[in-house]
């Protein structure tokens, strides 16, 4: 007896291998007939014994390639017609994309075996590749993934490529980045003697001192030596990056742990085939330049995940400086000419290549069991909406550490990280990575989320979508939709959302909340103690200031780093706290984090976002138990987290000469457990088990411990971000996941 089956394969299963190892488990079983790619993802028909197909059935999701992420498998008996071979059909195209595209993947173990080999003609070819590794997202243009969609359509094969390609054995069947130097891209080195092998010649300039920028996978870097001051300095001074930690790139996992300390989590994160920024405490002894990353304890390291960059730091032999390349607050460079354009006056030479990026990407970062940054190696993973759009969705984010999301039906989106919308280069970044998400998934926003601010860029951009539903959403709500929807979840729960700022539907300044929602809406339960925040946006650039308000509210005099400030700066700021002009009432959580950096003298001024909160966490002494009074009252029928009781604490503790790592840890352990305590209080109140945890400020890994720690204990189900960042990139997401809960009631 014969039987046949058809079966759709949906999830990432294009550009992985998928068809290959499905031609080769049909033969493995003795099944003939077909496979192919869709527009959905993958679609074959079986047609053989009856156990063997219901064997080849179980094991098609189970035994799936590394890359290949199975989410479901529809399939159903057909007639059989007595076909007698297997084979891989061209792909099917019908306008209604829906398969997923996978993410860059770094170099497989296979392919840096043949890059090592003297005798492998790919010896030492930058761009080799297979189904197994290499880029996707960023070369890819349209689906099916075929590589007539792709930056590599412009490259013929040659014979040998070409039949690797069309052998169904073959582990670079249809791998469509496939090359070779007979055929493929190749690099060169602007800007030094031209000539012989471009990436040994770099890697020269390199442990010369010279500053370089490399065109990698998702855009371009720059590198120096991290060894080296002058280079470092040079870099710093060029790319106008006064204090930001640089990132840093190392041969391998050896060379990290000279640099950090690497427990067996962030081992294995740091050689995963997203190759990720993983941040982790400075070892003992690492021999950097110090301007690496001045002030902090922890080092910002990654692992090669291109043949490019595996031949440069083996060619190299030293640690290199990474970080992305662009001027500070401009998106990275990825078009050629633009680089050129944009870096020329901070690299000494340029590394490049001639196969094209369709998408920048950064390099993603991850600290602890945290997403710090979503981009390269990670997007565009689907991610599940736990309530199913009724119509597409277009999700616009917020303002900072911007990002988007598309949705339709249970799938959503996220897009990569675009950066901070404040000027011309990114907002076009921005609206170009929309475009392209659109062509890619087949989406046709009907509604449109954004954020309350009215201020904000990605509100006027969602804003000016024509006839869509606009959706809003109010920020915190969305960081808290976010976490719940990444766990599947719907709510209710209650929230501790920490960040910078974000406004309120009271029209204040938000960013110490205790909220109660679920994905269609939630209430303000409680907050931080609202202070003045005296200049605005200023605040955020001077911590100093925010001391002055913390202080005046808890009634205490101006400590000596307080004091230290100009006088009559520090009058204007009394004035503006006295008034309220140019004042607006907040409850951030990042600026009572901004004014006890402060008040301790670790940080007047920031040159980045977030500076003086890093700092603080950085200077903690871990053998300290204490913790700070922060007392829990009642406003107006609000929780209120009292922290002017922890202000006065640590200026009294200032003035005593108590050490600064004694104060930070303190006045950690004090808000982790009033944050703890006050969720707990709320939870009882209203019958709830869940408590989320999010917001840039749960970035900070002695905060987020303590508190959920606390919470934990008294018995709660504590839900972090996992998958999406905590911080504003996350905010698309959730803004997704409300707006599908809403518009699915309606």
């Amino acid at each position: 007896m014969i039987t046949r089956a058809r079966a759709r394969v949906e999830g990432t299963v294009q550009g992985v291998g998928f068809r290959p190892y499905v031609f080769r488990l049909a033969h493995d079983e003795r099944l003939a007939g077909w496979v192919r790619n869709d527009d959905h993802g993958v679609v074959l028909e079986v047609e053989g014994a009856p156990e063997a197909v219901e064997r080849f059935l179980a094991r098609l999701p189970r035994e799936a390639p590394p890359l290949a992420a199975v989410e479901r498998v529809r399939s159903r008996s057909l007639a059989a017609w007595g076909e007698r071979e297997f084979a891989i059909v061209g792909s099917e195209a019908r306008g209604a994309a829906a398969a997923p595209v996978a993410p860059d993947s770094a170099t497989c173990d296979a392919c840096l075996a043949e890059l090592r080999d003297p005798g492998d003609r790919r010896h030492r070819y930058p761009f080799i590749n297979c189904t197994d590794c290499g880029p996707r997202f960023t070369i890819v243009r349209g689906v099916p993934y075929d590589r007539a969609r792709t930056t590599m359509a412009g490259f013929a094969m040659c014979d040998r490529c070409r039949a690797e390609y069309e052998d169904p054995r073959d582990r670079r069947f249809h791998a469509e980045p496939n090359a070779c130097p007979a055929c493929g891209p190749r690099a060169r080195l602007i800007g030094a003697a031209a000539g012989g092998d471009a990436v040994a010649a770099a890697a020269a300039l390199l442990r010369a001192g010279a500053v370089v920028a490399i065109k990698g996978i998702g855009g371009y870097h720059l590198a120096c030596r991290a060894d080296a001051g002058d280079a470092v300095a040079a870099l710093r001074a060029r790319k106008r990056r006064e204090e930001r930690p640089f990132a840093l790139m190392v041969g391998g996992l050896d060379a990290a742990r000279a640099l950090v300390v690497l427990d067996p989590a962030a081992a294995g994160r740091l050689v995963a085939r997203d190759r990720p920024i993983v941040i982790a405490p400075r070892a003992p002894g690492a021999v950097l330049a110090a301007a690496v990353a001045p002030g902090l304890r922890e080092l910002g390291v990654m692992l090669p995940y291109s043949p490019l960059h595996h031949l440069l730091l083996g060619d190299a032999g030293v640690p290199l400086v990474l970080t992305s390349g662009n001027v500070s607050d401009e998106p990275i460079a990825f078009a050629d000419d633009d680089a050129r354009e944009r870096l020329r006056g901070i690299a000494d030479a340029f590394l490049v290549h001639d196969r094209p990026i369709e998408t920048r990407t950064d390099d993603s970062v991850v600290r602890g069991p945290l997403v710090l940054r979503r981009s390269r190696g990670r997007v565009p993973d689907r991610l599940p909406l736990p309530i199913a759009a009724a119509a597409p969705i277009l999700a616009c984010g917020a303002e900072l550490k911007s990002s988007f999301c598309l949705a339709k039906g249970g799938s959503a989106w996220v897009g990569h990280h675009v950066g901070d919308l404040k000027n011309w280069e990114t907002l076009a970044a921005y609206r170009a990575g929309i475009d392209h998400f659109e062509r890619l998934f087949a989406v046709a926003p009907a509604v449109v989320a954004h954020d309350l601010h009215p201020d904000y860029l990605s509100t006027s951009y969602a804003l000016g979508r024509e006839a869509v539903e606009h959706v809003a959403v109010q920020h915190h709500h969305a960081h808290l939709a976010a976490v719940l929807a990444e766990h599947g979840a719907t709510g209710p729960a209650v929230g501790a959302i920490f960040d910078g700022a974000g406004l309120g539907t009271d029209g204040t300044v938000w960013g110490g909340e205790l909220l109660v929602g679920d994905l269609t809406d939630c209430e303000r339960a409680g907050h931080l103690w609202p202070v003045r925040q005296p200049g605005g946006d200023a605040a955020t650039r001077e911590p100093w200031r925010m001391a002055c308000a913390w202080l005046a509210a808890a009634a205490e005099a101006p400590t000596p780093a307080v004091a230290a400030v100009d006088p009559a700066r520090r009058a204007a700021v009394a004035g503006l706290l006295r008034t309220g002009t140019a004042a607006p009432v907040t409850t951030s959580a990042g600026r009572l984090f901004d004014a006890v950096a402060a008040l301790c003298g670790l940080r007047a001024e920031v040159t980045y976002e977030g500076q003086a909160a890093i700092e603080l966490e950085a200077a903690c002494d871990p053998a300290e138990r204490d913790a700070y009074p922060l007392p829990l009252t009642v406003r107006s029928g609000a929780l209120v987290l009292d922290a002017r009781a922890t202000v006065a604490a640590a200026a009294a503790d200032v003035r005593a000469g108590v050490a600064t790592g004694r104060i930070a840890a303190r006045f950690h352990h004090g808000l982790g457990d009033a944050t703890a305590a006050a969720c707990g209080r709320i939870a009882a109140e209203r019958r709830l088990g869940t408590v989320v945890l999010s917001g840039g400020v749960f970035q900070n890994l002695a905060l987020l411990e303590r508190t959920r720690q606390r919470l934990a204990a008294a018995g709660l189900r504590v839900l972090v971000p996992r998958r999406l960042p905590a911080n504003d990139g996350g905010i698309a997401f959730g803004q997704a996941a409300v707006a599908a809960a809403r518009t699915k009631q309606e």
